[in-house]
């Protein structure tokens, strides 16, 4: 059966992984990218916190409390895995040492600004590492849903929040396509199935360019 929604996202971000690869995954959709792996890739998960090559997620019996994601979620370390200083976590974020990272976001710009942290006027719990990622890493894709719950394009020309980090972003990827993010703006590189580009035009709040070999997400 082909994969829809979120399962979708999960599956086109992780085809841009390489084997070996050290990726930093946000919460969420993020992580679901690990049970889509294309064969033969292996990745060094690497979590600010201070873990270089976290595992599964434990049941909750087996859970060490030592042991835990950005999230604050059970995790588990693969063997050959570390745990290591918090700082020495973000010296290998900062120093570009982190292949690749896949974020979620409120809203992002056909500049490639990402806005992912807060709404303001509303309590959050703290930034994390997202803007040190996207300071210190060369891949960022940002996997979101197309569109608010109120229907409003998250893919605009300008973001209207305040920035995670400017210019940064190399790839989205929602529910209903896949762009490109290049000097010249966004490109239409893949339509989700069951979409036309009129679809994706009439949901999409930035502008974009169609690419002659328009391909299809899988």
């Amino acid at each position: 059966m082909a994969l829809t929604g979120r399962a979708l996202i999960a599956s086109r971000c992780a085809k841009f992984f390489k084997d070996g690869d050290l990726v930093n995954l946000g919460i969420g959709v993020p992580l679901m990218c690990t049970n889509y792996l294309p064969e033969g890739v292996e990745l060094w998960l690497e979590a600010e916190i201070g873990i270089v090559g976290c595992g599964p997620t434990p049941k909750w019996e087996d859970a060490d409390p030592d042991l835990i994601d950005a999230g604050g979620q059970p995790t588990s370390v693969i063997k050959g895995g570390c745990v290591i200083d918090q700082a020495d976590s973000f010296g290998l974020i900062r120093g570009g040492h982190v292949d690749a990272t896949v974020l979620g976001t409120l809203q992002v710009d056909q500049e490639g600004n990402i806005a992912n942290w807060i709404v303001p006027g509303k309590v959050v719990p703290g930034m994390g590492g997202a803007m040190d990622l996207c300071a210190g890493v060369k891949k960022i894709v940002v996997a979101t849903d197309h569109c608010e719950k109120s229907g409003h394009s998250k893919i605009l020309k300008k973001c209207t929040l305040p920035l995670t980090g400017a210019k940064c972003v190399t790839d989205i990827v929602t529910e209903r396509c896949y762009f490109q993010v290049t000097p010249d703006g966004l490109v239409l590189k893949e339509l989700a199935p069951g979409y036309t580009v009129e679809d994706i035009r009439a949901c999409t709040d930035a502008d974009f360019t169609v690419a002659e070999d328009l391909g299809v997400m899988e």
